[in-house]
């Protein structure tokens, strides 16, 4: 699905540098795989690295399935042009029928009047919810997934929970998350990272513990 081959990345940071990755070397299974670490071991980074948003200072991930970007991730919209204006970009970009994405997104989305608005108008909540819709309206193999479940009211939450569910059966996800409830629901195999370094468990009750552990130190 994806393989890391003695991948590195790092940030500088006062006082020094905060090793995300250090010499990783491994082969993603086909699974829903979970990414748990404590704070700023840098999950978010890597969903990010998988998708090719930000690359490693060494090393290289392959991939040979199609990856969506992280669900809610806006940073890849023109922020100048209306939400519409981007759907039909992604749109042609990915091959997709652009009036019928531009439907789905719209009914997804539930923006309203502010779908014809520049994005630069919108809140964090709004953007997450159109990037939400624009990865839903695009049949993507992998979905990687970042705190997603937080976004929208309950009636928001639970459309959102279906639009994975009826993926699950052709599609995987890597997943981020602070519940381990929602980590347990969808995910099956789990990554731990940890100072540069990143562990597999084929059984996400043993990540989970060991997530839990890190957290105790």
């Amino acid at each position: 699905m994806i393989e890391l081959q003695n991948v590195s990345k790092s940030y500088t940071i006062k006082g020094g540098r905060r090793n995300i990755l250090n010499g990783v070397s491994m082969a993603l299974p086909w699974d829903n795989i979970a990414i748990l670490g404590r704070n700023g071991a840098g999950k978010s980074t890597f969903l990010r690295m998988i998708a090719g948003i930000e690359e490693p200072d060494g090393g290289d991930i392959r991939r040979n399935k199609t990856i969506s970007w992280p669900l809610g991730f806006r940073g890849s919209f023109h922020r100048e042009l209306s939400g519409v204006e981007n759907v039909r970009f992604v749109a042609r970009i990915y091959g997709q029928d652009t009036e019928e994405m531009v439907e789905k997104v719209r009914d997804f989305a539930e923006l309203g009047q502010f779908y014809h608005e520049p994005v630069k108008t919108y809140s964090s909540g709004m953007g997450a919810r159109l990037a939400f819709g624009v990865s839903m309206a695009v049949n993507f193999e992998v979905y990687l997934v970042d705190e997603i479940m937080a976004v929208g009211d309950a009636r928001f939450k639970a459309k959102s929970k279906k639009a994975f569910q009826d993926r699950l059966p052709y599609s995987r996800l890597v997943m981020v998350s602070h519940s381990m409830n929602n980590l347990r629901e969808y995910c099956q195999t789990g990554l731990v990272l940890d100072s540069g370094k990143m562990t597999y468990y084929e059984d996400i009750e043993d990540a989970i513990k060991r997530y839990e552990q890190l957290n105790e130190a």
